[in-house]
């Protein structure tokens, strides 16, 4: 079963928070009756953050994974899953970093691990820059520190107007996405599951849970510009981690671990942009030793 804990993010926005396991037992003799102690709930965890149409349910298997050794918390951002989606809410770097920061404090999981996909990677660092007292360690999934350019933007504006919403059913969602959408290279299901899980019904059929022009007014605002100097400035162990087939190319994922200060880089074979979703196992098995020395710090 999944835990929400609600957040309050940046000008009052309010924030789904997810944990989709018990935390961890401490290592500790059994108390009366032969229960073991719960951690500390401020003990240090991990934030995981998700891309720019993703969800926090996304992360699951992960977070189920991480949490044997810590507790791990999945966070829907602003205007994606169970969170506030507010017209009058901003849609700002600045926004979304201030409501992962309020995570952190409000769930007492400082020091702690940022682990993030995309955009979520690209928030996780530049907290990691404005709140290093906060981060003990940054993972950073499939995210370009370079500027993408007006011509993606529009690209990406085309791309939305080209859904065929709504769906009407899921099996159709998972179609056209896994096969049907043009920018798909190969069939792919795991794509097509991972946009089934934000699609909602609606009286005319199955429609995103987010709207698609904050979603653009959110990527407008990192996607111009480049963000080396906020990397740079990240001093906690950093792991950069790509998918073979990703949207990071290899010499850029080399040129950011040089720019860490703290830097180090990982493959997951035979991934895309969507490895800790659609390649679980090889996920982990990137990680793990990233995670091993940092969790044991």
């Amino acid at each position: 079963m999944a835990r929400r804990i609600d957040v309050t993010g940046a000008d009052g926005v309010r924030l789904a928070a997810w944990e989709f396991a018990d935390p961890p037992k401490r290592d500790a003799e059994p108390g009366p009756g032969g229960a073991r102690a719960q951690p500390d709930p401020g003990a240090p965890g991990v934030l995981l953050l998700h891309g720019l149409m993703g969800r926090a349910s996304h992360w699951a298997a992960t977070a189920r994974w991480l949490a044997g050794r810590r507790r791990a918390v999945a966070l829907d951002q602003r205007g994606h899953g169970r969170s506030d989606k507010s017209p009058r809410a901003a849609y700002t770097r600045e926004a979304y970093v201030e409501d992962a920061e309020a995570a952190v404090e409000q769930l007492g999981l400082a020091p702690v691990l940022l682990i993030g996909h995309a955009m979520g990677a690209l928030t996780a660092w530049q907290l990691a820059a404005k709140r290093p007292d906060l981060v003990r360690g940054l993972i950073i999934c499939d995210m370009r520190a370079s500027a993408l350019g007006a011509a993606s933007q529009r690209e990406w504006a085309a791309w939305f107007r080209s859904w065929p919403v709504p769906f009407a059913s899921l099996a159709d969602v998972r179609k056209w996405f896994g096969e049907d959408d043009p920018w798909v290279e190969r069939p792919s299901p795991a794509r097509g599951a991972f946009f089934a899980e934000v699609m909602h019904e609606c009286e005319d059929g199955w429609r995103p849970v987010f709207d698609p022009e904050q979603m653009l007014s959110s990527r407008e605002t990192w996607v111009h510009d480049a963000h080396w100097d906020d990397l740079a400035q990240v001093r906690c162990p950093t792991l950069v981690v790509r998918g073979l087939d990703g949207e990071l190319g290899r010499a850029e994922a080399q040129e950011m671990v040089r720019v860490l200060p703290r830097g180090v880089y990982a493959e997951v074979p035979d991934a895309g942009h969507l490895a800790h979703y659609d390649h679980p196992e090889s996920w982990r098995a990137a990680v793990e030793p990233f995670l091993t020395r940092v969790l044991a710090d």
